[in-house]
This record gives structure tokens, sequence and C-alpha cells, in this order.
């Protein structure tokens, strides 16, 4: 069963239960639960992701970290399956992945979990084809020197095994 199908039926059951103060009103848990599970049909996020978007729309602190800790429980929000999903969305573009690391960096996710998604997104393969599409826009800023390109490969987080690999091809 897909995420969005699991969010959507969270959200159908959800409206039917919402918890209502005495006036009749929706509280701001709820309808902090019901934005952050919107967002999250729409597209996968992360935890530091969904905590930003929440605070921009004037939830308060502690409504938004009860959420995310539902959420985070529920399995929902999980910051490991959101970078394994935003590397393989970005394996076809020309990045490298000390890029894409500082990229998930950037978006929250912790050195050591970004770390480990590339490790666990690049095999020797993938990481090869990553390392061609790099080096085609690359290879302008190095003048078809093998060993500038060599260097400035390895400075750009691609293992020394593909890009021997890689050399020995061309």
């Amino acid at each position: 069963m897909s995420l969005i199908v699991i969010v959507s039926a969270v959200l159908m059951a959800d409206t039917s239960n919402l918890e209502e103060s005495e006036n009749n009103e929706v509280t701001p848990y709820s309808r902090a639960e019901k934005v952050a599970l919107r967002l999250i049909a729409r597209a996968e996020q992360c935890i530091s992701g969904l905590t930003r978007k929440l605070e921009k729309r004037g939830f308060d602190s502690t409504c938004i970290s009860e959420v995310i800790s539902k959420l985070t429980e529920l399995k929902l929000l999980d910051d490991n399956r959101f970078s394994r999903l935003w590397l393989e969305s970005r394996l076809r573009l020309p990045r490298s992945p000390r890029r894409l690391h500082s990229s998930l960096c950037a978006r929250g996710i912790n050195h050591d979990d970004a770390q480990a998604a590339l490790k666990n997104v690049l095999d020797e393969d993938t990481e090869l084809a990553l390392l061609k599409r790099f080096a085609k826009k690359y290879s302008r800023k190095t003048k078809g020197e093998p060993r500038l390109l060599k260097h400035s490969l390895k400075n750009e987080g691609f293992s020394r095994t593909v890009i021997n690999r890689f050399l020995g091809e061309e």
C-alpha cells in the first residue's frame, strides 16, 4: 500500500473524529495534524521540513512537536525514507555525491543519516552512471586533463573504485 493511500485513509478517518473544544471549534492540534497530513499526502516530507512548514503556518512549537511525534510513530514521517526517495529522484541529474549530501543536510537531514542514505542508494553501477553525467558536464572545466579530472572527481565525493573504472573506460 502506498504512502499516499495510507495518508488519505488517515485523513478521511480524522475528518470525522476531529477533536473539538466546547465552542465546537477545531483544536490547534487537530488543525496542525490535518495540515501535516495534507502536506505528506502531496509529497514525502522530512521532519525539519514539515516542522518549518507548520511553524510558517503559525502553529506553536508544542503542538508541532506532538504532531511530528505522532506522525513519526505512525511511520508516516521518516527521514530515512525521505532521504532515499529524494536521492533516487536526483540521480538522473549531473550532481556529485558531495553536492547531493550537502543538499540533504540543507533540508535538515543530519550528516550521518545523509551519508548512510548515499551509501544505500549509490551502488557501484549507479555511482558510475552518476559520475558519467557529472564528468560530461564538468569536463570542460578540467580541459580533458585526466589527472585534473580525477582529482576533481575525488573532491566531489566519487569513490576511488568508480573513478578508476570510469577513467579506464575512456
